[in-house]
């Protein structure tokens, strides 16, 4: 396919990355270190630690890794926790000392995280207290041999830490009772390791850095392995796209979404800690009010989040009186973008909000649109650096410019593959090195990639397709309306009718009324014949809005 979207990039952004400026995510993080020592990497709940001081501790967890535990290369260690300075701790003292990283949802549920350790292969766990006991319940049978517990406040100094502590454990009673014989605290797991250098492991690219587990919500989970090669291509295409807009150790993330979430991981926890920016950990997003009164404390530069999120804090009376004159980056990911919260997300903050695509096996960058957009465009940007993307039919054959079609990607940033799931990885690779994303995608021919929508969430009415994405931006442009999901459901006229759930803003706000909205902007069979309100929607850990979890319902009351 013809490369026509390089003339679109914008100015100072190369077509193609450097692979070889580092060896591994070791290296990267530990010339930052260096670089930016004195500055701040990370702040959570007020208490900042440096680069010098992540370099130390990083080093102490590691030493602990192979010295304390004797842990192999290439052993697994999991990771279980919110948004935490212990957090960077652990995945770069992981990483230096030649482990992979297995990232778990805090919110797992036991069977979940049974899963996921018996299939990772992991040996060790790093977990905050407050999910031990979920962890107590599914131990014996997955591989774990070592167990590190560490406390919400275990970071933040001792007289802070303390009143943290108690009030977690005793006042909200956040912590339910558990018991792991076994468990170490974390601060005497960094004490022990400090007894130790950290020995030099040679790791290379085609190594895997990180099991990146995925497709939780749509069956059995699968670990997406992605290789240090995988995630320096990723953090190499982000930083090219973003480096004619931002300045080397001089820039401040809010970091929202949790680290373990692989756009929060490449892009806040890695892209920016090799220019030196200090990260704002939130650890709590879906406290909003707590959320705005900790933006209030900094002058923040970029932020980074999905729609809902966004969503949110516009909805929020305080935010908009907070101090946005240093913000020139917004960046959302994740789920789509709408065009009803972009467009009042630039009123508020007078910066555009920036939509980019991608996904666990692509590390995940594939598309961003330029940085110096002055408004939303609808679209989900340009292939990053070094980046092929084609639109395929279902035989996979690449489909001309302007037809629809499956989003297929090839390049750095490609997973290796599922991890014992030979099978399931021939599913979604082409032959030639394409991965097949499943989601249904049209291109322009200045390369501007649009997402219709998933393949497996289309809406088959009467023998036209509906896609979610398309109602749902329609219904949130309605002034009353706060959220929304469209899904598919059976009609004995029709084979699906549309059904959409809706939180309401305005409560007087009827599904008659709604209905007549979208009968301007949408053909017959694409409004919704059926309107349910809710006070709210099923989402992820992330934000994202589960369309499944609502059809499954909707699919039992209806047998």
């Amino acid at each position: 396919m013809e490369r026509v979207w390089l003339s679109s990039y914008p100015p100072g952004v190369p077509a193609e990355i450097d692979m070889n400026e580092f060896g591994s995510l070791g290296e990267m993080f530990e010339r930052s270190c260096r670089a930016f020592s004195a500055r701040q990497a990370y702040v959570n709940m007020d208490k900042a630690i440096s680069y010098a001081d992540l370099e130390r501790l990083s080093a102490q967890f590691a030493g602990y890794l192979q010295s304390e535990l004797g842990l192999a290369p290439g052993a697994r260690v999991a990771l279980m926790m919110p948004n935490l300075l212990q957090y960077p701790v652990c995945v770069f003292g992981a990483l230096r000392a030649g482990y992979v990283v297995v990232n778990c949802n805090p919110l797992y549920t036991p069977r979940e995280l049974a899963h996921q350790l018996q299939d990772s292969g992991a040996e060790a766990i790093v977990i905050v207290e407050n999910f031990a006991s979920v962890l107590q319940e599914v131990i014996a049978s997955t591989p774990i041999r070592h167990v590190v517990v560490t406390a919400l406040g275990d970071m933040l100094g001792f007289a802070k830490g303390t009143l943290v502590n108690l009030v977690v454990r005793h006042v909200k009673k956040m912590v339910p009772a558990w018991s792991l014989p076994a468990a170490v605290r974390f601060n005497d797991a960094l004490a022990r390791g400090a007894r130790h250098a950290l020995r030099p492991v040679q790791v290379g690219h085609d190594d895997v850095a990180f099991l990146q587990y995925t497709g939780g919500t749509t069956g059995v989970a699968k670990g997406a392995m992605l290789t240090h090669g995988n995630i320096i291509g990723n953090l190499q295409q982000a930083h090219a796209w973003l480096r004619p807009f931002l300045s080397e150790g001089g820039e401040t993330i809010i970091t929202a979404l949790p680290l373990y979430h692989i756009f929060s991981l490449t892009a806040n926890c890695l892209t920016f800690l090799k220019i030196g920016a200090t990260n704002v950990l939130i650890t709590n997003p879906r406290d909003i009010p707590g959320f705005v009164k900790e933006l209030r404390k900094y002058r923040f530069t970029t932020i980074t989040g999905v729609n809902t999120l966004f969503n949110a804090l516009l909805n929020n009376p305080d935010f908009a009186s907070l101090d946005f004159s240093g913000l020139r980056i917004s960046l959302g990911g994740g789920m789509a973008v709408q065009k009803s919260v972009a467009d009042r997300w630039q009123q508020v903050t007078h910066t555009p909000l920036i939509e980019a695509y991608g996904l666990t096996e692509t590390s995940p960058a594939v598309t961003i649109n330029p940085l110096n957009l002055t408004s939303y465009n609808g679209s989900i940007g340009l292939p990053v650096p070094s980046t092929e993307v084609e639109i395929r039919d279902d035989s996979g054959v690449p489909l001309p410019l302007g037809q629809s079609g499956e989003l297929c990607v090839r390049g750095p940033q490609v997973m290796k593959g599922y991890y014992n799931r030979p099978d399931e990885t021939a599913k979604v690779m082409f032959p030639d090195g394409f991965l097949r994303t499943g989601d249904v995608a049209v291109m322009d021919n200045q390369g501007f990639v649009r997402i219709v929508d998933r393949k497996k969430d289309m809406i088959l009415v009467s023998g036209f397709n509906v896609y979610p994405n398309e109602v749902e931006a329609v219904v949130s442009l309605h002034p009353g309306v706060m959220e929304v999901a469209a899904i598919g459901v059976p009609d004995d006229k029709s084979g699906e009718a549309v059904k959409i759930f809706v939180v309401r803003r305005d409560p007087a706000l009827t599904a008659e009324a709604l209905q007549a909205h979208c009968r301007e902007h949408l053909t017959g069979y694409k409004v919704p014949r059926h309107v349910e309100f809710r006070d709210e929607l099923p989402k992820t850990n992330v934000g994202k809005i589960l369309r499944r979890a609502l059809r499954d319902e909707a699919l039992k009351k209806a047998a």
